[in-house]
């Protein structure tokens, strides 16, 4: 999708955007009205995706649809999930559907709209490094180009236990399903994760039929059991502005607490998903007279996997609560749903006895700008690479919009109006002269 980004011959621009994923798309669509900041995005991928290997059907996202690219930075943008609709004359159809949550083909189908509507979006093109002479020199594997501010938005690559057989034909990441899920009918399936993905693999499993219906489906999980996200309106706080503005400002041990204790908030399953697959269990059991075909094993931790491709594996599992009590599980096929990780930012390796550090991320200020010795008028800004400086919500869709405008808002010089806070005050206010005497 070369288009008139890379038609101009003058190779200078106010931001170069490295990766188009949700996040550098969100900035993109945010900066395309702003003629003022001349912008291209570089993303390697030949078209867009997100998740591909896990659009399984009828699976949703676990956020309102207003969490979209735009949305809540710009409502009245013409990059939001409603003008999606309009454009494509379906706003009707898809409220008269009444979807409890957006189908997330669906949501993809909008992101790869806004792409294709954004000339100053480039894929097939890798950038290579980014160096610093005054100015960003930002080399890709076709050209180079110059930028007072760069973005990194190159996303997270899918977690592998060291338990895993990564050459393994028979076991893969969950990222991979909907290309290595099939031909599974009559076979052993052991799915290891207690997350969304992991939910997801053994719903689509335990619903195929005839001769497509595995011979068992096991599910393991570390967590005590299969917990729903914490979904209500309280605890959805967390994923506004101002309580990301707080938690910037908490110390480090008290962030990696939160981050700790709150991760449902974030990493939980949706509660249509967890139904949908307990009343599925229920007609296996009670209805069909299948209970054999699953088995569920949460509290429970992978210790290893023997085996090959040819002969199958087995899985030896220790129970979190009786740690000397061992258990096997066979699989011919195992899956793992074991999330994501951010990718190395390899591509900074140019500049990177410059940037300062906390712990293993990138040092961010207020609007998600590295600290780095160079000048200040010059930036590097980083996407989905701050959990552990601005909480669970730095990966998650919901501040995906906000964060763009900060960034937007520095770029130009402005400040946009903010949204009134939380009814929460999250903050101490302590009376003048009071204090704790133990």
């Amino acid at each position: 999708m070369a288009r008139g980004a890379t038609e101009r011959s003058d190779s200078r621009y106010r931001c170069v955007g490295i990766g188009v994923g949700p996040a550098n798309l969100s900035l993109a669509s945010l900066l395309h009205g702003h003629t003022d900041v001349r912008n291209v995005f570089f993303e390697s991928k030949a078209e867009f995706g997100w998740h591909e290997g896990q659009q399984i059907p009828g699976t949703s996202l676990q956020v309102s649809l207003f969490k979209d690219l735009v949305t809540l930075a710009q409502p009245t943008s013409p990059f939001s999930f409603l003008a999606y609709l309009h454009d494509q004359g379906k706003i009707y159809h898809f409220l008269n559907a009444r979807f409890d949550a957006v189908p997330r083909q669906e949501f993809r189908n909008y992101m790869r709209w806004a792409c294709e509507r954004n000339p100053n979006i480039v894929f097939g093109e890798q950038v290579l490094s980014v160096d610093f002479d005054g100015e960003f020199v930002v080399a890709t594997e076709r050209r180079t180009v110059r930028a007072d501010n760069v973005v990194l938005g190159i996303g997270t690559h899918p977690v592998l236990p060291e338990q895993a057989s990564r050459d393994a034909a028979t076991q893969f990441h969950a990222g991979e399903f909907t290309a290595r899920s099939g031909g599974l009918g009559g076979k052993r399936v052991c799915v290891v994760g207690g997350g969304q993905s992991g939910a997801e693999a053994v719903l689509h499993l335990l619903g195929r039929s005839g001769s497509e219906l595995p011979r068992r489906v096991s599910w393991v999980s570390r967590r005590t059991n299969y917990f729903p996200i914490d979904d209500s309106p309280f605890t959805n706080d967390f994923y506004m502005p101002c309580h990301s503005e707080y938690f910037s400002r908490l110390d480090r041990t008290a962030r990696e607490d939160f981050n700790r204790d709150n991760v449902l908030s974030s990493d939980g399953i949706s509660e249509h998903t967890l139904r949908d697959l307990y009343q599925r269990l229920y007609v296996l059991r009670f209805i069909e007279g299948a209970g054999d075909l699953f088995a569920l094993f949460p509290n429970r931790t992978v210790r290893a996997v023997g085996g090959a491709d040819a002969d199958g594996w087995k899985l030896t599992l220790g129970h979190n609560d009786q740690p000397d009590e061992l258990e096997e599980i066979d699989a011919d096929v195992v899956v793992w749903a074991t999330g994501y990780r951010t990718r190395e930012a390899d591509v900074l390796a140019p500049l990177a006895g410059r940037i300062e550090r906390e712990g293993g991320e990138f040092r961010i200020d207020g609007n998600y700008a590295v600290r780095w010795d160079g000048p200040a008028d010059r930036n590097i800004f980083v996407q989905n690479r701050a959990r552990g400086q601005r909480g669970l919500a730095d990966p998650n869709l919901s501040l995906n919009a906000y964060r763009s405008q900060r960034i937007v808002d520095r770029i130009r010089g402005v400040r946009s109006d903010g949204q009134l806070p939380s009814f929460i005050e999250w903050s101490a206010k302590p009376r003048l002269g009071l204090s704790w005497e133990g």
